[in-house]
């Protein structure tokens, strides 16, 4: 990415650091089998717009019995490989954001690692519930500035359709299942990651819950609703302060996609143009972890994230945790250069 896209903003990274992270190359995948409103409201007695109208959600996509979500997450990861022009052999490390893996153990991270070929990664899960992703970005970064990784793949990836309780209204129709990708690189420091900010409140951890013996998600949403909201407006300004500018400064906002009447009153609260907030939940629903890659995925798409866009993301999940980090988005060049892009080559336009 050229420094030219955000020459006279201050830089986001640390100035002690080793090198600089670089963000970039989205992949995403949801499953084919998609599953619509009308599926829903017949058994929960309700009128497709009663969904709509709570959620924003028309549409989601859900995994078939036999499908994995450690595929799913793979394919995601392909696809961001891909778009960077990076090997998945020279990956340093492979972190997927879920809480709802295919066995209590092993971890996705080392399956979708094997399966992309990244023989030489290490490999782990974050389990920050809709926060994972979020959280993955935040170790990524500490991993890239400190020297101890180059080339990372970062995958939020959730399957939460198969936890559903299909006839409590509360969640009947929210949670979709899906990944989505990014890549992160060294570069010339400070780097074009913001200092990370990531809380949890676990006083409130059964507001929003699963538990092991029932395997369901329980949620009460009104409470939910309200942390969701103060969280994400106070995090967002927190970030920004630390990074030294403000809601100006910033070309995208792309909070976790949990319910359309959240992200309306978090964009109220902040005063946020609602052509700067990406809005991707009516055709996949409460995707967890993965809401914010796909919604990254699909501002790609439509050309309004682009190197050089100034992005803030946050999230908020389950805990609670939550936590937002500004970033640049670009990557130098070809993403296989990292290491000599860390050293003081010159790269060219990011993937």
């Amino acid at each position: 990415m050229p420094d030219t896209a955000v020459e006279g903003r201050p830089a986001l990274g640390s100035k002690r650091a080793v090198a600089g992270a670089a963000i970039g190359a989205v992949g995403m995948a949801v499953p084919e089998h998609v599953i619509e409103n009308a599926e829903i409201a017949e058994r929960l007695g309700v009128e497709e717009s009663w969904i709509v109208t709570r959620t924003g959600i028309l549409r989601r996509h859900a995994l078939a019995p036999d499908e994995r979500l450690s595929d799913l997450a793979a394919k995601a990861g392909s696809a961001a490989l891909e778009n960077a022009k990076l090997d998945a052999e020279d990956l340093d490390l492979v972190l997927v954001g879920t809480t709802s893996k295919d066995e209590i153990t092993p971890d996705a991270a080392p399956l979708v690692a094997a399966e992309l070929g990244a023989h030489r990664a290490g490999a782990l899960d974050i389990g920050a519930a809709c926060t994972g992703f979020v959280a993955a970005v935040a170790m990524a970064r500490g991993q890239i500035e400190t020297g101890a990784a180059e080339r990372v793949l970062v995958i939020g990836a959730d399957a939460l359709h198969r936890y559903l309780d299909h006839d409590d209204r509360r969640t009947a129709a929210l949670f979709g299942d899906g990944a989505g990708a990014v890549v992160m690189t060294a570069t010339e420091p400070p780097g074009r990651i913001s200092r990370p900010v990531l809380k949890a409140d676990g006083a409130q951890a059964d507001l929003t819950y699963a538990k092991i013996d029932e395997a369901k998600i329980r949620m009460k949403g009104h409470e939910t609703f309200q942390n969701a909201v103060r969280r994400l407006d106070e995090v967002t300004r927190q970030v920004l302060e630390l990074a030294e500018t403000d809601i100006d400064g910033v070309d995208l906002f792309v909070y976790h996609q949990a319910n359309r009447r959240i992200l309306k009153a978090v964009g109220e609260k902040l005063d946020l143009p609602s052509d700067r907030v990406v809005d991707a939940i009516e055709n996949y629903g409460n995707t967890s972890a993965a809401t914010i890659p796909i919604a990254l995925a699909e501002a790609a798409a439509d050309g309004r994230l682009v190197d050089g866009s100034r992005v803030f993301m946050a999230g908020f999940g389950a805990g609670f945790t939550w936590g937002g980090v500004l970033v640049d988005w670009g990557l130098d060049g070809a993403a296989g250069d990292a290491g000599e892009a860390s050293n003081g080559s010159e790269g060219g336009d990011g993937a």
